[in-house]
């Protein structure tokens, strides 16, 4: 088995850093030339708003796209990095927000927690976002890695439903479209990503796994709850990383103008209540 050798964990919004094994790095390190982040923490919301604006019992309040806890700064407690807050501008609830990353073997758990701590509900949405370094990148290739998902039984899912993001927001087709991954397979090259991300929506993949460009598995995103998953990386040329992101939540509806608790695949929280969104990565043996 290839274990994990190390992780690097920043308190700036809990982000994984690094992810070592086999003698080598397999995230994204962070180049602002392509995406000056590596693998950032979505909450309270994930995707974007309609002109940016959060809708909470009848105020609006301003938030950019994927929340804010991704920018925030975490406090390290009992092996935990915690964000605790009474109320920010523009989110106004009482919650904590902790997050802890565990090695076993050749597996990264990466457990994050969401707890009610004030007098009222709280309603939120919760994602990652990690990106990684597709194998033996060379801008020559025409063909550059594979992703092929899989559903909760294991199987190898042919053909997935998709929409698509317009502004950032999410648009659905008047004709549900399949994907074309013959064999299970998605091609990534330097066009998969000219009309932004790939959402596969209704709970279809609980795993996505990086192939290289010849078919062998790299590693595995695994989310047993995830309502989504997101496939992504800047339309830049050259770009060498992949993000693979499961997600309880996802980016408004074109046009929607409704309060939080009537958005997509919203999360609620009654005080004192208690939110475990879980995910992992393994490194193929």
């Amino acid at each position: 088995m290839n274990e994990i050798q190390s992780i690097q964990v920043s308190t700036h919004g809990a982000e994984l850093q690094s992810l070592a094994a086999n003698g080598r790095e397999y995230l994204w390190q962070g180049n602002p030339v392509f995406w000056g982040r590596r693998a950032p923490i979505l909450f309270p919301i994930v995707g974007r708003l309609v002109n940016d604006t959060l809708r909470i019992e009848g105020r609006e309040y301003p938030m950019k796209q994927h929340g804010f806890a991704r920018d925030a700064e975490f406090v390290e407690r009992d092996g935990w990095y915690v964000l605790a807050e009474e109320g920010r501008d523009n989110y106004p609830y009482v919650y904590e927000l902790a997050v802890k990353y565990v090695i076993v073997g050749n597996t990264l758990n990466c457990n994050w927690r969401v707890k009610n701590c004030g007098k009222n509900n709280i309603h939120f949405q919760i994602g990652a976002h990690p990106a990684f370094l597709l194998p033996d990148y060379d801008a020559k290739d025409n063909l550059h890695s594979f992703i092929r998902f899989y559903d909760k039984n294991g199987n190898a899912i042919s053909p997935l439903i998709y929409n698509y993001l317009d502004g950032g927001l999410r648009r659905a087709y008047d004709t549900p479209l399949a994907l074309n991954n013959e064999e299970g397979l998605f091609a990534i090259n330097d066009k998969t990503f000219a009309n932004d991300a790939l959402l596969i929506e209704g709970c279809q993949v609980v795993c996505a796994a990086l192939l290289d460009k010849y078919g062998h598995e790299v590693l595995r995103v695994s989310c047993t709850q995830a309502e989504a998953f997101g496939i992504w990386a800047p339309n830049k040329p050259g770009c060498p990383f992949v993000c693979i992101e499961p997600w309880c939540g996802i980016a408004d509806n074109v046009g929607f103008r409704g309060d939080i608790s009537e958005r997509n695949c919203i999360h609620s929280l009654a005080p004192n209540e208690t939110y475990n969104f879980n995910y992992s990565i393994t490194i193929a043996e």
